[in-house]
């Protein structure tokens, strides 16, 4: 991942996921786009979901992913720039099984793949959650104090957070906490 909160080692993904218990996603965010990168890195981590962070992928990695691993879940970032997000979105929402809207800029010179912690509009997000075939999760600058604003504009599947409820790169309790509580205001 050339952005974000960091990396983890393949062998330490694959400890973590034969340990979660049945019934919980075992996710790999992945930035390789080749075919066969990515069904390898897939297999070396004994995940059941592959999270595709590079919106720059090929229709040929679909492909190689539904014949090499047809039990894996395919969720595809796509990185809320402006209006042609939409269109992105929706021309890649029939190869997968759930899109992931996040705020990042996968053609800068070092590529922003996630873990930006900026917000992107949540009005293209929007439309892009009604117009999609396939369940469409919410990340990018999400906060405790903005979480219900999100749920609420865009009415997205589920959210999908890391960076804002972190200090010093750990997760934080009462961040967590208030989080959850203005959630569950939304509910």
């Amino acid at each position: 991942m050339p952005s974000g909160p960091g990396t983890i080692d393949d062998h330490t993904i694959a400890r973590v996921a034969r340990a979660v218990p049945p019934g919980i996603s075992r996710f790999l965010l992945t930035s390789e786009t080749r075919p066969d990168a990515v069904v390898d890195h897939a297999r070396r981590t004994h995940v059941d979901t592959v999270q595709l962070v590079d919106d720059q992928v090929t229709p040929d990695v679909y492909a190689a992913l539904r014949q090499h691993c047809p039990a894996l879940r395919i969720v595809q970032v796509i990185h809320v720039i402006d209006d042609d997000s939409l269109d992105k979105a929706i021309s890649l929402a029939d190869h997968v099984d759930a899109l992931l809207l996040d705020s990042g800029n996968p053609t800068a010179a070092v590529p922003e793949l996630g873990g930006t912690g900026r917000r992107h509009d949540w009005s293209v997000s929007r439309s892009i959650v009604r117009a999609s075939p396939v369940p469409v999760f919410l990340a990018g600058g999400i906060r405790p104090d903005n979480v219900a604003e999100a749920i609420r504009t865009v009415q997205p599947f589920g959210i999908d957070l890391c960076t804002r409820v972190r200090t010093d790169g750990r997760l934080h309790e009462s961040k967590l906490k208030a989080l959850i509580d203005n959630m569950n205001k939304t509910c």
